[in-house]
């Protein structure tokens, strides 16, 4: 009796898991078999959808456009800026929490935290203001500067690097290594997982990014992927067809970044999370 009633629990379990996986793979099926029609928008019901030629002359016509092109370049470049800075001054932030005693270090620790628990929505004013202060619309600059260190990055490298022992460091300091020594040459490649994980969320993040890049340009010179792509509209009607083949292949790098690495984002999630 009680295999049986465990049994009917994992079946009940797994049918729920499997329904909420299907809700969440319906979008991105829904956003292919689309991408995948011309002119989608012409039919009036699913079937005659389901059964029309597939087709890839949206994908071809958008990889033909020189707008499509430029927004790829300019999510590339941001995406690659942003993370770079993110790992490097992550690092170097996370490293001084987790190993320096100084005064006024409560309160750092308390400003990163709290700079996770803000929303961003409440930093769009100041930070537009501010922009356009230092003549930073519609530039690079504006796209990259206020994101080159995130809390998110110095909290998750803190938190690893205090899990770390400092034997290594302290035999590298009495064999006369200095500080930077020990930071680049003995911590960094023990910390690799962390600032792995911090670069790919931090790609994942940016190249996904719609606020802040659609507030902060004003032509498709500077205009990064998802905000060129809510501007792919016609005056009268939107096209389904290229506006989905494009939504796909903005999400490609995203999926295939996280089929590679979706071990060690999630261990990278759950680092210190048993911590004090």
């Amino acid at each position: 009796m009680r295999s049986a009633s465990t049994w009917i629990a994992k079946v009940g379990l797994h049918g729920i898991l499997l329904l909420v996986a299907l809700s969440m793979l319906f979008p991105l099926g829904w956003m292919l078999l689309l991408s995948l029609r011309r002119y989608p928008e012409q039919y009036d019901t699913l079937g005659a959808l389901l059964t029309a030629p597939t087709t890839l002359a949206n994908y071809t016509d958008l990889l033909q456009a020189t707008s499509f092109g430029q927004y790829v370049f300019n999510s590339v470049l941001v995406s690659t800026a942003i993370t770079v800075g993110n790992v490097l001054f992550g690092f170097m932030a996370g490293y001084v929490l987790a190993r320096f005693r100084f005064q006024g270090k409560s309160l750092i620790e308390a400003s990163v935290l709290a700079v996770l628990l803000i929303p961003l929505h409440v930093l769009m004013l100041p930070l537009y203001r501010m922009m356009v202060a230092v003549g930073w619309i519609d530039t690079y600059w504006a796209l990259i500067l206020p994101w080159l260190v995130g809390g998110l990055s110095v909290f998750m490298v803190r938190q690893y690097i205090e899990s770390l022992p400092t034997a290594l460091e302290d035999a590298a300091r009495l064999d006369g290594a200095g500080p930077w020594t020990v930071l680049f040459r003995i911590t960094l490649p023990l910390a690799r997982p962390v600032l792995l994980m911090v670069g790919l969320t931090s790609f994942l993040s940016h190249w996904n990014a719609f606020l802040f890049p659609f507030l902060f340009t004003q032509s498709d010179a500077r205009r990064t992927l998802p905000v060129g792509l809510a501007f792919y509209i016609s005056k009268q009607t939107v096209d389904w067809g290229h506006l989905m083949a494009g939504a796909a292949l903005a999400a490609l790098p995203a999926i295939i970044l996280f089929l590679l690495f979706r071990r060690l984002l999630i261990r990278g999630l759950l680092s210190g999370a048993l911590r004090e």
